[in-house]
């Protein structure tokens, strides 16, 4: 019943588009993600470009430890990783493609170094909840990775090639072609490295049969129907596969593979008063372990969801909007080998409203609700309440309060022997305030927060000698993001650009008292660009403060503080061609970021673009 209810809101929000609307609005560029404008109007976020993205080619991974506030855990490099924002897990992050929550079903998270990192337009990183939005898992903040498609630019180009250090090649081709009426873009990446770096330091460290590589294929589409109307489309198709590092020279070769399709089709109509979204998409994980090199694979699995989302906005008067998010989804599972998951599914519904009013130029507010239906498992009632307030001009603030949720993976539920259907959903409250001051060119942000998570699922042990999922940790995380940034041109022929960011958090088990693993207290990160006419320099920089790995805060197996810099050179010649040259680890410090799993001391790549 309640999902028909959820059905009738989502066609009623469709029809009202076509009914409503006089006046048109003609867009130059195409979002696949509507909602992003919106969520930027009230909230921070760390938008980084594909130029950004380039210094840190190798992965997603080294993306964000050197360019965001969050906090990677790496098993070695190009392994598997994992996110924690504001001292939360990586089952309490939204990976959202284009607008539409990617987390995998089996596992309740992303796996970052298996999301291809290229053939973006931008990637936009928000700490914070966002359920009300983006869904379940989107607790202590979302990852954005979004395309756009431009009319009226004529063909565009772009070939990069790269050569690194441990036998690593990465190429990205993109082409893109739009007149008044259509657009598509198209790339291409293909990225393989030997990996076979050495850390003695460590026990004598090799990261033996450590060999990974992937291919990734974008396309993107968009017609105009009419001034006001567009139908656009965006696919994804990405292969990969991991080898997992052996100790012994001998030893048996383990690897893990996995292939991505998402496609999404959208039907947009904007006009002055009114707005809606239509969307439809499919997207499907399938993934394989192999025990054995060279042999038939061991376990893996097959996800699919069938997913259909209309966002309709409509602007009551000028200062007052209300926008009503309807979403139905089928989630489809099918484990391979020992997982005992087979052929299992649940419906997903829910309907979201907000409401916002812009009381002045300098001052807005945001308030919204949403219910999810989820198929056999309680949802809590969702909340979220934005204000920004620009008092002056060099000073603002932003006041963020929201109730999140994560509901149970299908190996919480299901996995045979230990799932547990008895699972409630993972519950947090939050509320964070951004202080914004400009001075000089100068624009420092601190954010303080603060959140509790509530039936927190972990797999513990059983007294039947197998470990099950249950409700138990409560967890208070608490701290400070803040940022620096500074931007400046001299004489048409310098210019600088500086961001720095300190992140202080305190992620305590309130049963304990004690930190949680893996979540640094304190972490800095910077980056500094430098033009000179047709030359660029760059350097990064990312201390990370100590890090418990036991839950007991013991120091003796802590990860210890540790600074690690990297620096970038590169010249365009003819405005068409660039040289390019990196050194990654300058200072050849010795770091890992999980126990045991030191990262590359000193390398370096050559890279060379070609814009046509």
């Amino acid at each position: 019943m309640i999902l028909k209810k959820a059905f009738t809101l989502l066609s009623v929000s469709s029809c009202l588009t076509i009914y409503y609307g006089q006046e048109k609005i003609i867009d130059t560029v195409y979002v696949f993600d509507n909602q992003m404008k919106k969520v930027k109007l009230f909230h921070s976020l760390n938008t980084l470009s594909p130029e950004a993205i380039q210094k840190n080619s190798s992965n997603l991974s080294e993306v964000l430890r050197f360019q965001s506030p969050v906090y990677i855990k790496e098993n070695g490099r190009g392994a598997v990783s994992s996110p924690s924002f504001r001292g939360t897990t990586a089952q309490q992050t939204a990976f959202v493609w284009n607008g539409i929550n990617i987390n995998s079903q089996f596992l309740g998270q992303g796996d970052i170094n298996n999301i291809a990192l290229f053939g973006y337009d931008q990637m936009d990183i928000k700490s914070g909840g966002g359920s009300v939005i983006y869904g379940s898992g989107a607790i202590g903040g979302s990852i954005h990775l979004n395309n756009n498609l431009s009319f009226n630019n004529g063909f565009s180009g772009l070939f990069n090639s790269e050569v690194a250090s441990f036998g690593t090649y990465n190429n990205f081709l993109k082409a893109a072609y739009s007149n008044d009426k259509f657009s598509f873009k198209a790339s291409a990446n293909y990225l393989i490295s030997e990996n076979d770096y050495k850390v003695p330091e460590k026990n004598n460290y090799i990261n033996r049969n450590g060999k990974f590589y992937n291919t990734t294929f974008n396309f993107g589409a968009a017609y105009k129907i009419a001034n006001h109307q567009t139908i656009s489309w965006q696919s994804q198709f990405y292969d990969a596969t991991q080898n997992y590092r052996i100790i012994e020279e001998n030893g048996n070769k383990t690897s893990y593979a996995a292939q991505t399709f998402r496609s999404l089709l959208s039907w947009d109509i904007n006009k002055s008063k009114i707005s809606n979204s239509l969307k439809a998409a499919y997207t499907e994980d399938n993934f394989q372990y192999f025990g054995v090199y060279n042999a038939p694979f061991t376990s893996g699995g097959i996800n699919k969801n069938y997913i259909f989302k209309n966002d309709f906005n409509y602007f009551i008067i000028p200062k007052l909007n209300i926008n009503v998010i309807g979403e139905f989804q089928q989630n489809q599972g099918d484990g391979l080998g020992d997982s005992g998951i087979e052929n299992v599914s649940r419906n997903v519904g829910s309907v979201a409203g907000l409401l916002r009013y812009f009381a002045t130029p300098n001052l807005r507010f945001e308030a919204g609700i949403k219910q999810d239906f989820v198929e056999n498992i309680d949802s809590p009632l969702l909340y979220s309440f934005s204000g920004k307030w620009k008092a002056n001009s060099w000073y603002q603030v932003n006041l963020n309060l929201s109730k999140n949720f994560r509901f149970p993976s299908f190996n919480d539920l299901y996995w045979n022997p230990g799932g547990n259907l008895n699972l409630k959903s993972e519950t947090s409250v939050q509320a964070d305030m951004n202080h914004e001051f400009s001075v000089a060119g100068f624009t420092l942000s601190l954010s303080p927060y603060y959140m509790k998570i509530d039936n927190m699922i972990r797999w513990l042990p059983t007294a039947f000698g197998y470990w099950a999922p249950v409700n138990t940790d409560k967890v208070e995380s608490y701290g400070l993001e803040s940022q620096l940034s500074y931007q400046k041109s001299f004489n048409k022929n310098h210019s600088v650009k500086l961001t720095a960011g300190y992140v202080y958090t305190k992620s305590v088990d309130l049963a304990t008292q004690k930190q949680l693993t893996y979540v640094p207290l304190h972490k800095v990160s910077s980056n500094v660009d430098y033009q000179y006419k047709f030359l660029k320099v760059y350097a990064q920089g990312m201390f990370n403060g100590l890090t418990y790995t036991t839950s007991d805060e013991s120091k003796k197996y802590a990860i210890y503080p540790y600074f690690v810099m990297n620096a970038g050179i590169s010249a365009t010649i003819l405005k068409k061609y660039t040289l390019g040259f990196k050194v990654n680890n300058i200072t050849d410090t010795v770091y890992e970021t999980v126990d045991y799993y030191p990262l590359p001391k000193r390398n370096y790549s050559v890279n060379a673009t070609i814009n046509f």
